[in-house]
């Protein structure tokens, strides 16, 4: 974030807060096992800015629960992350994201 001017970092901090809120919603609705959101900004392969922002729930296995979600096992990466079975929470975060813009 550094490489940014001061107003593009706050931009994008802010965007990412904006992000994580509304997922934080949107989850919670609808997974009462929902608790909470992690925001990370890492950098250590990639060379551009850019975040990570992960739900997370009560039913997660317990040795990965409250630790970092890159300590799940390597084969839970493996498959694409949104596919069309997700059109629903994609058009409800987009929802909602428009609903914390307004």
């Amino acid at each position: 974030m550094t490489d940014l001017p001061r107003t593009r970092r706050l931009e994008f901090s802010a965007d990412m807060e904006s992000l994580g809120e509304a997922i934080e919603n949107v989850c919670a609705r609808r997974d009462p096992a929902f608790r909470r959101v992690n925001l990370e900004i890492l950098g250590n392969t990639d060379p551009f800015l850019h975040a990570h922002v992960w739900p997370r729930y009560d039913w997660e296995p317990a040795d990965v629960a409250r630790r970092p979600v890159w300590l799940y096992p390597a084969e839970k990466w493996a498959t694409a992350p949104l596919g069309p079975e997700h059109d629903s929470l994609r058009s409800e975060l987009t929802a909602e994201i428009d609903r914390l813009r307004a």
